[in-house]
């Protein structure tokens, strides 16, 4: 969805600063192709979120870089299962902060430089934030935080800052867990009423929607996920 992401608002016109932590070959990759179609017009900037440092590092990276920051996308996350009952401190600190610290400290780090430039936050949030996913309860709750915070980042830095989030359904099966199981994606994907899975593209149109589309529109959370929200 990263990926998506870039390429749709690269191709809008936009100049990005692309964080990441271990995907250098996926970036590197990335960078070519949207250098290709416009010279220096992509920054890359790695760091690992779980780093209380991070935050800063990366605004201070874009501020060198570009002089100015528009807008802030928190996509990052991890996702991985912590049954209840054995969820160790090591995986509730990871899910936390990916999810949920990270966000809130890129946002507050941003904050002046969003002001200064009446500019947009979006979250990339989860279906689940409502609907907790049953043996991913640490991932939903992070969510959940990250909802409240989109809302109350919204009412905090009103009128300069606009603050709304995604919530992406069904758009990339995980590669092991009960939901990568075959017949897991077909029982969802029944349920669904736009029955098939979304596209990566899905969510980044809702992400420039928020983004330049949507003046008078804050504190939102739009589910992309084929109706499947209404439904579970």
């Amino acid at each position: 969805m990263g990926a998506a992401i870039c390429a749709r608002l690269h191709a809008a016109g936009a100049n990005l600063v692309i964080h990441y932590r271990t995907s250098n070959r996926e970036v590197r990759g990335l960078t070519r192709r949207l250098h290709a179609a416009r010279a220096d017009s992509v920054h890359c900037v790695r760091a690992d979120l779980l780093d209380a440092d991070a935050p800063s590092q990366i605004v201070r990276s874009a501020l060198e870089c570009f002089g100015r920051i528009d807008g802030l996308i928190n996509n990052a996350s991890s996702f991985f299962a912590t049954p209840i009952g054995r969820c160790s401190l090591d995986a509730w600190h990871d899910l936390m902060t990916t999810n949920l610290r990270a966000p809130f400290f890129l946002a507050q780090a941003a904050r002046a430089e969003l002001v200064r430039r009446n500019g947009v936050v979006v979250n990339i949030v989860d279906i689940h934030a409502e609907r907790p996913l049953v043996g991913h309860l640490v991932y939903s709750m992070a969510k959940a935080g990250l909802v409240a915070f989109t809302r109350g980042l919204a009412a905090e830095l009103g009128p300069r800052v606009r603050v709304n989030a995604v919530a992406p359904g069904a758009i990339a099966w995980p590669e092991s867990g009960e939901l990568a199981k075959p017949s897991v994606q077909d029982e969802i994907l029944r349920r669904t009423p736009l029955e098939r899975i979304g596209r990566p593209d899905d969510i980044a149109k809702a992400v420039e929607f928020f983004l330049v589309g949507s003046p008078y529109v804050t504190g939102q959370i739009l589910a992309v996920d084929g109706g499947r929200s209404v439904v579970m």
